[in-house]
């Protein structure tokens, strides 16, 4: 609906109810536009049907891969999609990611915790409204200067000015974008999957990420110790999260299934099985066992069988079982296909180092069941992508026959290698790692899940180290506002960014020629208004 249209609408009303005296037409459409989301489900419902629209034109085309990165705060995720818009123009094929790993180390109010499910899970459902509260005040704030500008273009009389700030606001395109949100090992049974993921959706998520592992025993994915679940454990909670999105009517919600299995060596629980070949027969067929004979085991000990053998599963003294060395992959590829098999609409496979190679190997025995597959792909800062790259490329030339005898493969980390043909190599392939993985490997969205904690952490040890030292208020100026101000940075007007030009706006709309506006020649923010 236009921008006019949404006048007129507004003033039929207004003339309907001869007591509401002061109100205009105009501001109630600036509002109107300004608050397009009156929802978490409006917000669920529409960027939903974006990432269906951006898997379709994925499967058409895999160079038109997503990306996304990692949020614990509404105002980093404001300022991520306000420098998209800047920088591209466009929000298109971009999201934002909700780490748990964040949560629990940021947000909890137990304090620093580690990614093992212990932070409160309601501050899960938390941040994702924290995060569209956020973004929903970005559009707020950015359509407000543009009707600010309508304004001085109609005060001016410059028609051709007015119209094309009107088309603007017409086309305008939200700040609002998808939240893949992460519901870690669903911090329960089913049923307690099926209740977070209400209040996640209910906040605004779109697409929910849940891993196979044990929810009382879940690790991070690049740690150790990390216990998988029997996959009709994991379907129950897949299903849940589809109830809970039918439910509330987001008919096409996205379910991304995470696999730990090829950093997971433990699991709980031996699978029920009620035929051989069946999926319970399946994961228990990677279990490492030892076979004995029918008067060898004792009371309470758990035998399978396997044909005619009788086997006795390794119970470990933690009361887990453990898999054979080895099966890692093909307990991956299981994991992904039962997945798909069960509702689930994208895979997450957990590696222990980015390697094209490695990840393509096992979807390609994906796809030769589900030709569509595609994954979430976790570009984590857990890996030494410098490391990891020159070994990569080390290991290329090496196979190729080119002399390798200027490096130490075991300390190619070293700066003294950065300006290498080795280190340049291994820095374009880094580069494009993202573009080369959505070709060969079906990855149709990269995220990169802590990127503001390592970014926070840095950039407040520089101001530290200058401020505090001899650069004294230089070390802030020089290095923070005179960079804001260069580069455009918005929230160098933090009191705009804040709201206060939005508030200014709501005094007049409410009191007319009354109202006590912040935004007067005095206020110190005019400074940078160049």
């Amino acid at each position: 609906m236009s921008y006019q249209t949404l006048v007129e609408d507004a003033d039929k009303l207004i003339q309907t109810n001869e007591m509401w005296t002061g109100i205009t037409p105009e501001a109630v459409a600036r509002m109107r536009l300004q608050n397009r989301f009156r929802t978490g489900l409006d917000i669920a419902r529409d960027t939903s049907a974006i990432m269906r629209r951006d898997m379709a034109a994925y499967d058409q085309d895999p160079s038109k891969y997503t990306q996304s990165l990692g949020c614990w705060h509404g105002f980093v995720g404001q300022q991520k999609v306000i420098s998209l818009k800047k920088h591209f123009g466009s929000t298109e094929r971009r999201y934002l990611y909700l780490s748990g790993w964040m949560i629990a180390a940021l947000r909890s109010d137990f304090g620093p915790l580690p990614d093992q499910s212990m932070h409160e899970k309601t501050s899960v459902p938390a941040l994702i409204e924290e995060l569209y509260t956020f973004l929903r005040q970005a559009d707020a704030r950015e359509l407000g200067m543009l009707f600010r500008d309508i304004d001085r273009a109609r005060e001016t009389g410059d028609s051709v000015r007015h119209r094309q700030l009107q088309q603007a606001v017409d086309n305008y395109q939200t700040h609002v974008i998808p939240i893949i949100a992460d519901i870690d090992a669903g911090f329960g049974n089913a049923e307690a999957t099926y209740l977070l993921a209400k209040k996640m959706i209910e906040a605004g998520a779109c697409a929910l990420q849940i891993e196979n592992q044990v929810s009382d025993e879940k690790q991070c994915g690049h740690q150790d110790g990390k216990v998988t679940v029997p996959h009709e454990d994991f379907v129950a909670k897949i299903r849940a999260c589809r109830y809970a999105f039918l439910e509330l009517g987001i008919d096409d919600g996205i379910i991304v299934a995470r696999t730990d299995s090829l950093g997971a060596g433990l699991t709980k629980q031996i699978a029920f099985s009620a035929r051989e070949g069946d999926i319970g027969d399946q994961y228990n067929s990677f279990l490492d066992c030892e076979e004995i004979a029918d008067s060898q085991h004792q009371n309470g000990e758990v035998l399978i069988t396997r044909g005619s053998k009788v086997l006795r599963p390794k119970r470990l003294r933690s009361n887990l079982y453990q898999f054979r060395e080895g099966t890692g992959s093909d307990r991956c590829v299981l994991d992904c296909i039962t997945a798909l098999q069960n509702g689930a609409d994208l895979l997450w496979i957990e590696t222990e180092k980015p390697h094209i190679e490695q990840i393509a190997g096992m979807v390609d025995r994906v796809r030769q069941v589900i030709p569509n597959a595609k994954l979430v792909y976790n570009n984590s800062p857990s890996f030494n992508w410098t490391l990891n790259f020159r070994q990569q490329v080390f290991d290329a030339w090496k196979h190729d026959g080119k002399d390798v005898s200027g490096y130490d493969r075991s300390k190619l980390m070293s700066e003294e290698y950065d300006g290498t043909r080795l280190a340049i190599e291994a820095d374009e392939n880094i580069r494009t790692f993202q573009r080369d993985a959505s070709l060969r490997a079906g990855i149709f969205h990269h995220l990169i899940t802590l990127p503001t904690y390592h970014t926070a952490a840095l950039s407040t040890d520089n101001l530290a180290k200058d401020y505090f030292g001899d650069q004294g208020m230089l070390g802030y100026v020089a290095n923070v506002q005179r960079k804001e101000i260069r580069q455009g940075i918005a929230c160098v007007r933090h009191q705009n960014m804040a709201g206060s030009d939005i508030g200014d706006d709501h005094k007049e709309y409410f009191s007319g020629e009354a109202a006590l506006k912040a935004g007067g020649k005095h206020n110190t923010m005019n400074q940078f208004a160049a």
